[in-house]
């Protein structure tokens, strides 16, 4: 059987070694060039190349069986077939060289990858992403939370703004006005997290707004978490730290609030003021927590290692999680050190839940005086800890001062004199609302017409389809195309609430699967579904 199966073998490589040489000379005899055939005659040369290219396998297939039977002769004492060699007179001449014809395929469209910033680094690429607002207790936290809620209200128009409102019971003064909500003085006021989704401001949307006037108009919205306040000893279970960590895990970014203004009717749970200590205890607990969370990992793999033989813990996990703890030791958030990519792929695989990976942004809260005249004692330390610390985002803010600016209402005279009477300053809501947002990695792109404007939240770095889908799983089911206008495109030509001027202008453009919504781009979908999802 041995020797059987091995001279079947030789026997098909000499086959093959045969037909090889007999496609090289069919080839030679039958040389095709579209670009020639076009010269010479009036045709379709498409059509003519299909019909040569036909030809030539054919020909080549009845040369292939041709040569099974004459190239191979038997040569051996017991019959088996082996290849003669021809003699040189018999060879093929060498192919011929003819001009090729040259189809051109267009440059491809610049396609640079996106970076991954924030919360795509380390997090979930989505886009129901949300921010989660975390402090101590008594330092802002849910007064923040209040007012960007009731903003969220008074910002959203037309019927929307009815919706949302009919789900809340605000209290009213005797001339109608909404009364702040009252704010209860002592830690753990909050229990369970609240969430709500605070639009954001974005004078593209409102000028497409001013120009369509359409019926309905629905803004991008951030979604925020209202987290109780931890103490110190959290992670080992003190106060609602268990609950307040497993709460912050769930989020995707944080809102940091320090406290950095004195009021002796507000309770501090240190009794007493120290923004940098607050900073100390915040990060300690949560290093502390993702120090169970990696020693938990390492545990489960050298077990998962023990159980199976063939296993062996890999040179990349052992010093990720290495640099890991030695980071965490050192109060050190993860988000902060220099990670390559196979590190940080490491990470989101075995370390999903580490809290220090999500990105932050500070928010001092200063009192009214202090956020006005733009200066208090401890701004200079707490940026000095910040940046020894990693660096960051650090936005001061004052609730004292949002709360009273809310309180005016709509009322442009009133807001205008209020902004007046504290030498200009205005809100910092709407740019710790966008810078969110910024952190989540979230762009929006906008569909726009006489019913409705609206933007449509997307990671940055979507592609069409992915974007399409957004609106509906149908879209990203049977996409085609999408037709697209930058903002400031459409911002810069057009006169009236049409894509007419735009198309004229040639800066209304088909884009196909590969496309990567941009932000506030103007996008029209087409789509096709007719079979049954697969």
């Amino acid at each position: 059987m041995p020797i059987l199966f091995l001279a079947q073998f030789s026997a098909t490589v000499r086959n093959r070694a045969a037909l090889s040489s007999s496609i090289a000379r069919t080839r030679a005899a039958f040389p095709f060039d579209p670009s020639l055939m076009a010269s010479s005659l009036d045709v379709d040369v498409d059509a003519r190349r299909d019909d040569a290219t036909r030809h030539a396998r054919a020909t080549v297939f009845v040369a292939s069986r041709r040569a099974r039977a004459s190239d191979m002769t038997p040569s051996t004492s017991d019959g088996r077939a082996s290849v003669s060699p021809r003699s040189s007179a018999e060879k093929a001449p060498p192919l011929r060289a003819v001009p090729r014809a040259t189809f051109a395929m267009p440059p491809k469209k610049d396609q640079t990858p996106v970076e991954d910033v924030g919360a795509a680094k380390f997090g979930r690429v989505k886009n129901n992403l949300r921010m989660g607002i975390v402090g101590l207790p008594n330092v802002g936290k849910s007064s923040l939370f209040n007012i960007l809620t009731k903003q969220s209200i008074a910002a959203v128009r037309g019927i929307h703004r009815r919706l949302v409102r009919a789900r809340w019971d605000f209290e009213t003064t005797d001339d109608g006005r909404e009364k702040r909500p009252t704010q209860e003085n002592y830690p753990f006021c909050t229990i369970d997290p609240n969430e709500a989704r605070c639009p954001v401001p974005d004078e593209r949307y409102d000028y497409l707004c001013d120009m369509w006037k359409p019926a309905s108009e629905y803004p991008a919205f951030l979604m925020v978490t209202d987290i109780a306040g931890l103490v110190r000893g959290a992670s080992s279970g003190a106060g609602l730290g268990n609950a307040f960590l497993s709460n912050i895990m769930a989020t995707d970014g944080i809102f940091h609030v320090i406290r950095a203004f004195d009021d002796p009717e507000v309770v501090h749970v240190d009794d007493e003021i120290d923004p940098v200590r607050d900073l100390e205890t915040i990060t300690a607990e949560l290093c502390l927590k993702d120090m169970e969370t990696v020693k938990r990992a390492i545990a489960d793999e050298e077990l998962a290692v023990k159980k199976n033989p063939t296993m062996k813990l890999s040179a990349l996990f052992k010093s990720t999680m290495e640099r890991v703890q030695e980071m965490l030791s050192k109060n050190l958030a993860i988000r902060t050190g220099e990670w390559n990519t196979p590190e940080v792929e490491m990470i989101k695989e075995k370390l999903p839940t580490l809290i220090t990976t999500k990105p932050m942004i500070y928010l001092v809260n200063l009192s009214k005086k202090d956020y006005v005249r733009k200066k208090n004692k401890w701004l200079p330390k707490i940026h000095a800890w910040v940046k020894e610390h990693g660096g960051g985002i650090m936005i001061p803010f004052s609730v004292e001062f949002e709360q009273e600016l809310f309180d005016l209402g709509d009322d442009s005279a009133l807001v205008e004199a209020f902004y007046a009477d504290n030498e200009g300053s205005k809100s910092a809501l709407p740019k710790m609302i966008t810078q969110g947002y910024k952190e989540l990695n979230l762009i929006y792109f906008f569909t726009a017409g006489e019913k409705e404007v609206r933007c449509w939240t997307v990671y940055n770095g979507a592609l069409a389809p992915q974007a399409a889908g957004v609106i509906h799983s149908d879209f990203e089911r049977g996409f085609i195309k999408a037709e697209v206008v930058a903002f400031d495109d459409f911002k810069a030509i057009a006169t009236k609430p049409s894509m007419a001027e735009v198309k004229e202008a040639g800066k209304y453009r088909q884009e196909g699967k590969a496309y990567v919504v941009k932000d506030a781009d103007i996008i029209q979908f087409m789509f096709n579904v007719t079979g049954k999802k697969k």
